[in-house]
């Protein structure tokens, strides 16, 4: 399907010759040359969003006077305040986000035929491409049966959600699946689907080539900035809306540039410098800015190591975190198996577009930080968020504290009397560094040995996600260390959960050429599958024994994983502390098995002859790592794993679907269900209303993620959506996850607030999803919505600072709105969660003039009255009533964060889909 482009104006639009063809172009010089403004001192990254105003430019979405504000933005120090219609060149999906797309995509075909519509309107106008790469859970682990035994139980659950995956790449145009068993999407994005300089054909029939720009439906979609693809997380809302043609509305953003200087030293990774990275921008604040990466530091930092950077733009805050065009993003095409004449292209458009960092790159930025990669030290972060950085040789005594903090006050029970089911007594006490009595201990009893269990037993440890797998200097590394471990004698110890779930093919075929997947086979990191896995909380069971330990003496079990997330509840439901670690790392906690054990100065472990190792003693050295990753990280290898991308294994192959335009929604179905938001939708839009009498569903903290909001990972048959499931006849073996549920509303309600760890400040000391009803008395924050919702009371949420960080699950606020949530009040918003809430029909406010939920005194018994709603702007200052418990009222000020006059469009119409659906039923 060809682009339209705004306007085939002579002043702007260009011809480049470059890799043996002409291309159209839309040329920034010539914009500045037309006297549009001197964009010369743009950063690279707002240059992507500019050439995307001239392509676009039609006098009415997109205007000259758009277009004129970058020039003030840069003669402004970097700030201009000027909302945009940005049109991302396409969209990438994974499955947990894709599975709801496609859901909203298929009813929205059956609500558009309702209002007299045609259901082909419905389909997308970009280029969609979905991985399945969220599915795969480690069941099986530590033997070489593990990767296929894996498949076959993703296959076993998923088969209702795969059927319904591959009818939509059939019924809908422009739309690709990924198979299962492939990649994770953000790796399989980088090291294939992107191009960095994109073409394709306009209404006229010319080729045109411009930046290649996307936006995806998970949050680590910011990973392609490492390769100069503009690109970043939205919820599936947005993400649905830009498929079918509704531009993205933004805010010309600030953008904070970050000078690296010199260069990484022996004995330190990408992963060392990524979380430096994120605590500085976290401590900087930079939610809702672009942050783009410069300086000489660039010159010697690998595309892989600056893919690992952009991954976690979403742990530091940031929209993204580019890295313009340059001499290694050349390399790193061609060695991906690019085609030389796209190569060229990127090349030659960088340099006339003014889109090449060379070494007299000088833009202005709206505020700058500095970091000499030489300082970099081996760290980790945990055990709660990715931004809590803990130096390496600290890690143990952090530990401590952080158990301290957790038992200070509890009833401890003394480690000789700690019960235990099983023959032989008690164990003997073990000395644990710090312990002052505070840790707890358990033993496990197995048919060929015992061992304890204690406060910071790792039981997980995990080469996992697209953040780390797909950098293979840090993969080679782990390699390394395993073979070096082996040749000593040493393994993981027997409590570790250990596996390798790489990011795309390529990982495997390149750790097979180096030989060193048998060493990492030995040490207990055997093949499980290719996707999230732990990452994500799909990390599996634990052996029964090591949970009902864990449970039955209320330990804090550990994990370490070379992931990106580490929030409460999300890696397992047994593992309390989570701490993000290169992959050489994990295989060095894997061997010790104790995070009370400082592995910088401590042994690991004895060798065949009883001699200590430590870590030295393991770790390879830079050179060794080059080396092996010159030797095998080669073109050919790209070449060969991509080549049938989407053909997919026989399972996939055997999948048979129906060839209908509509979607025949299964009854009896589990995982799939037509949603109810069109049903019953009329022709024309409504109107804002003002908020009265509405009730507290709950009140919660600071950085409240939306793992917190909408869970990812497994869940029990007494939650709600269990009993759910258990009512249709579904085993607990067979739930699955609540990612995995994502096409089934009545799930996905039920589960909304349910994290494990979310503490509701309503109820004294009470972890879960749970509220108080309308009778004051204790129940599920889904029975309790349901309640309200009989009374026809409207609900809102308060929360505090960061509230929806992490991930761009659409989830967090479809579930927020269909419990009757009509507004969420809080310090601050995370970018993503509050586009979602407008997206949802849900207000978003923020507290002003320094209130908070605990200054206002709030204990959750309130009623709450929002005026000014009946005729909103973009946000205004909007008046609010506290009515406390005892009949005494609070007038206060909110700010509403309704952000743009689209915006306010997308509430009076109920949301975004609303709102587009509408419009493509009333189009000619």
């Amino acid at each position: 399907m060809p682009i339209t482009v705004g306007h085939d104006s002579a002043k702007t639009r260009k011809t480049l010759e470059a890799g043996g063809q002409s291309v159209a172009y839309y040329s920034i010089p010539a914009a500045e040359a037309a006297g549009l403004g001197d964009f010369s001192k743009l950063p690279a990254a707002l240059k992507v969003v500019l050439e995307n105003m001239l392509r676009f430019e039609d006098g009415k979405t997109v205007t000259t006077d758009d277009i004129k504000a970058f020039a003030e933005w840069a003669a402004n120090g970097g700030k201009a305040n000027r909302e945009l219609a940005y049109r991302p060149a396409r969209v990438l999906m994974q499955d947990f986000t894709g599975v709801p797309a496609v859901v909203d995509l298929a009813a929205m075909r059956d609500g558009i035929k309702a209002l007299g519509g045609d259901a082909q309107k419905i389909n997308p106008l970009n280029p969609v491409d979905l991985v399945i790469d969220h599915s795969v859970m480690i069941d099986e682990f530590g033997n070489p049966r593990a990767f296929q035994m894996n498949v076959d139980r993703e296959y076993e659950r998923n088969m209702e959600r795969y059927t319904f995956l591959k009818w939509g790449q059939t019924a809908f145009n422009n739309f690709r699946v990924v198979p299962p068993g492939t990649g994770i999407c953000h790796q399989v994005n980088l090291e294939y689907l992107s191009q960095t300089v994109w073409t394709d054909t306009d209404q006229s029939g010319e080729t045109v080539a411009y930046p290649d720009t996307l936006v995806g439906t998970d949050s680590h979609t910011t990973m392609v900035n490492g390769a100069a693809v503009l690109g970043w997380g939205v919820g599936g809302i947005e993400a649905e809306a830009a498929m079918l043609g509704q531009p993205i509305s933004m805010l010309i953003p600030e953008v904070i540039g970050f000078k690296l200087t010199g260069a990484m030293v022996e004995g330190t990774t990408g992963t060392d410098l990524v979380l430096k990275v994120v605590e500085m921008l976290r401590a900087k604040g930079v939610v809702g800015k672009f942050v783009e990466f410069y300086g000489d530091g660039l010159d010697s930092l690998p595309l892989a190591d600056r893919a690992t950077i952009a991954n976690m733009a979403p742990e530091y805050g940031a929209t993204c975190g580019f890295f313009p065009i340059d001499d290694e993003t050349l390399r790193y095409l061609r060695n991906t198996g690019r085609d030389e004449d796209r190569i060229a292209l990127v090349e030659a458009y960088a340099k006339e577009n003014g889109m090449w960092r060379g070494a007299d790159y000088d833009p202005v930025y709206t505020d700058t930080l500095e970091l000499d990669m030489g300082t970099i030290v081996p760290a980790i972060s945990g055990p709660k968020r990715p931004q809590d950085y803990i130096a390496l040789d600290k890690a143990a005594a952090a530990f401590g504290e952080y158990v301290k903090g957790v038992r200070e006050g509890q009833d401890v029970t003394p480690a000789a009397e700690v019960r235990w089911e099983g023959e032989g007594g008690a164990p003997e006490p073990v000395d644990i560094p710090g312990d002052e009595g505070r840790h707890k201990r358990g033993f496990v009893k197995t048919d060929e040995h015992g061992y304890q269990l204690h406060d910071g037993s790792i039981v997980i440890a995990s080469i996992t996600s697209c953040t780390n797998t797909s950098n293979p200097y840090v993969m080679i590394g782990a390699g390394l260390v395993a073979r070096k471990a082996r040749e000593l004698g040493l393994t993981r110890k027997p409590w570790v959960k250990t596996s390798l779930a790489p990011g795309s093919q390529v990982v495997s075929a390149y750790l097979e050429a180096a030989e060193l997947q048998d060493d990492l086979d030995a040490v207990g990191f055997n093949l499980v599958g290719y996707g999230c896995t732990t990452c994500i909380g799909n990390s599996g069971p634990l052996a029964p024994e090591i949970s009902k330990c864990i449970n039955d003496n209320d330990l804090i079990g550990t994990s370490v994983l070379s992931g990106n997330r580490n929030f409460e509840g999300r890696i397992s439901p047994d593992v309390r502390a989570n701490y993000l670690a290169s992959p050489p790392l994990v295989v060095a906690y894997a061997l010790v098995g104790d995070m009370n054990v400082d592995i910088t100065r401590d042994p690991l472990g004895q060798d065949k002859n009883g001699n200590d190792v430590y870590l030295k003693d393991i770790w390879p050295t830079q050179q060794e790592v080059a080396e092996l990753v010159e030797r095998t990280v080669t073109r050919e290898a790209f070449q060969s794993k991509y080549a049938d991308v989407f053909k997919g294994d026989e399972k996939w192959q055997g999948v048979e679907v129906p060839q209908q335009e509509t979607y025949d929604w299964p009854a009896t179905s589990t995982y799939i269900q037509n949603p109810p938001y069109f049903q019953g939708m009329g022709q024309e839009k409504g109107s804002i209303s003002n908020i009265t009498g509405a009730r507290v569903l709950a009140l919660l903290g600071d950085m409240i993620t939306t793992d917190h909001i909408s869970p990812a990972g497994s869940f029990k048959d007494t939650t709600p959506a269990g009993q759910y499931l258990i009512e249709r006849q579904v085993p607990q073996r067979e739930f699955n996850s609540y990612g995995s549920r994502r096409g089934n509303h009545e799930v996905m309600m039920r589960g909304t607030f349910a994290n494990i760890r979310i503490k509701n400040e309503m109820l004294d000391g009470v972890e879960g999803g749970y509220t108080k009803g309308p009778d004051g008395e204790q129940t599920s924050i889904y029975d309790a919505a349901m309640a309200y919702q009989e009374q026809g009371t409207p609900l809102v949420i308060f929360g505090g600072e960061q509230y929806g960080a992490g991930s761009s699950r659409d989830w967090a606020a479809k579930g927020t709105a269909l419990l009757g949530v009509k507004a969420v009040i809080a310090e601050s918003f995370e970018r993503i969660h509050r586009s979602n809430l407008v997206g949802m029909g849900v207000i978003p406010f923020e507290f002003t003039g320094g209130d908070t939920r605990k200054s206002l005194g709030l204990t959750g018994e309130e009623s709450v009255d929002i005026a000014g709603l009946d005729d909103v702007k973009p946000g205004q200052d909007t008046p609010c009533t506290i009515t406390y418990a005892d009949g005494s009222t609070k007038e206060i000020t909110l700010k509403c964060r309704i952000d743009t006059a689209i915006e306010v469009e997308y509430i009076e119409h109920g949301g975004v889909l609303h709102y587009v659906l509408r419009n493509l039923a009333q189009a000619a």
